[in-house]
């Protein structure tokens, strides 16, 4: 039985429009149970680091590093496991999102090693940013099904 849902998707790219430079060790987000949010042209969204992996939908994510705020260029849909590249600088993978803050903006996770902040990866206002489709290996999405 194939079980795989997701076909080809636009990048999505979008701009930093505002730096963050912090990290908190007991933030306490909590991951949405949706594995996606589509987005519109024209948002602003939070960057957020964290060296979290649980996708359990209400696991607490506590540390983190802030990225800053992307305003969004083109509609379009982020998956958890999606790239996340600031230029041509790859950060980690989409781990899900926070809705703290929602209908203003999503916090969006990006999971990597350990978690940075703007200041860390020298970010500036103005800096491209993209989501992009992971690629799967053929047969990798049905393993064990």
């Amino acid at each position: 039985m194939n079980l795989a849902e997701d076909g080809p998707k636009r990048a999505l790219t979008g701009t930093l429009v505002k730096v963050l430079v912090h990290h908190r060790d007991q933030r306490g987000m909590e991951l949405e149970p949706h594995a996606s949010r589509c987005v519109r042209r024209g948002e602003v969204h939070e960057l957020v680091t964290t060296d979290h992996r649980d996708t359990e939908p209400g696991a607490r994510i506590d540390r983190v590093g802030f990225l800053g705020f992307a305003e969004i260029d083109c509609a379009g849909v982020i998956d958890r496991g999606d790239e996340f590249w600031v230029g041509d600088q790859r950060v980690g993978t989409v781990l899900g999102f926070d809705a703290c803050h929602f209908p203003n903006h999503y916090n969006i996770l990006i999971s990597a090693e350990v978690p940075v902040s703007g200041a860390d990866l020298e970010l500036r206002p103005e800096m491209a940013v993209s989501f992009t489709q992971a690629l799967v290996p053929v047969g990798a999405a049905c393993a064990g099904a």
